[in-house]
């Protein structure tokens, strides 16, 4: 079954108590893939606790889809156990590479987008979908550069990649504002021309900025509060596609458990909003 149409947060084992003491309190939770792919533990047994109450989303950061190499067959096989393990109702990625050869360099890097890396994602995405025996979600990424040699609009690359593959795709908000902030262009055209009817998933996180001489520069922390625009561009879209699966990221500097509920209950108005206006 898919994720419920609902708010969600990221789990943090810090807040197990008060989430088992409050089940049902948000509609699913995600985690980070590479964070449960030991054996067994407290990790595990938490996670079955908490997916005996509420959906579960994984999310991907290592998979290196965008890679000009081959993946990692090691790690594709411990991601295979650990879907296989707790059945969870979605799996993630990122349109991204972080690995060259040997080297792990634990970070979400962008790729020019040209036919040669279009062909290599898509390949990957099949090699993934086929080992996993599931549909992955693909998620837009949060850039600082572009790239000279892209002969692809950056929403197009992502519904070539869907259309060819069959994989869903993950729309993050903030996301699309911090890469338009960036690179000084307008995160509505941006969404004007998403593929919103492939979006299964979304994602909602705070930044941090910096001052640049020719304006801000915006980096995708995930530290802060989800911020008044992004909550604006948020609304925005989900009345045009309906409600849909929406997660707080809060990954460092990780607040109360509170706190991160009543992001979430924010979320949950504007989709309670949206759908009382398409029911009047």
């Amino acid at each position: 079954m898919p994720l419920p149409q609902t708010p969600g947060l990221g789990f943090k084992p810090d807040h197990f108590r008060e989430i088992a003491q409050t089940p049902g309190a948000v509609g699913f939770y995600e985690v980070h893939a590479e964070n449960y792919m030991g054996a067994g533990g407290a990790p595990h047994a938490m996670l079955e606790r908490l997916h005996a109450d509420h959906a579960l989303s994984v999310h991907g950061v290592g998979l290196s889809i965008g890679g000009a190499g081959p993946l990692d067959r090691d790690h594709l096989a411990r991601l295979k156990t650990l879907l296989d393990r707790h059945h969870p109702e979605s799996f993630s990625e990122h349109l991204a590479w972080s690995s060259h050869g040997a080297a792990w360099l634990n970070d979400l890097l962008p790729l020019p987008y040209t036919d040669e890396t279009l062909a290599t994602v898509c390949a990957h995405v099949d090699e993934v979908q086929t080992a996993l025996g599931r549909r992955m979600l693909l998620e837009n990424p949060a850039t600082y550069v572009t790239f000279e040699d892209s002969t692809w609009a950056e929403t197009e690359f992502l519904r070539e990649i869907a259309r060819r593959t069959g994989c869903g795709l993950l729309l993050d908000i903030n996301n699309v504002f911090v890469s338009a902030t960036n690179h000084r262009t307008d995160p509505r055209a941006y969404l004007s021309d998403f593929p919103l009817d492939l979006v299964q998933e979304f994602h909602l996180a705070g930044h941090e900025a910096e001052d640049l001489p020719d304006g801000p520069l915006l980096i995708d922390s995930h530290s802060r509060p989800v911020a008044d625009p992004v909550w604006t561009l948020f609304a925005e879209t989900v009345a045009r596609t309906g409600p849909v699966a929406v997660l707080i990221e809060w990954d460092n500097d990780v607040p109360d458990f509170a706190t991160l509920r009543a992001e979430a209950t924010r979320a949950a108005q504007i989709l309670k909003e949206v759908a009382n206006a398409r029911a009047a």
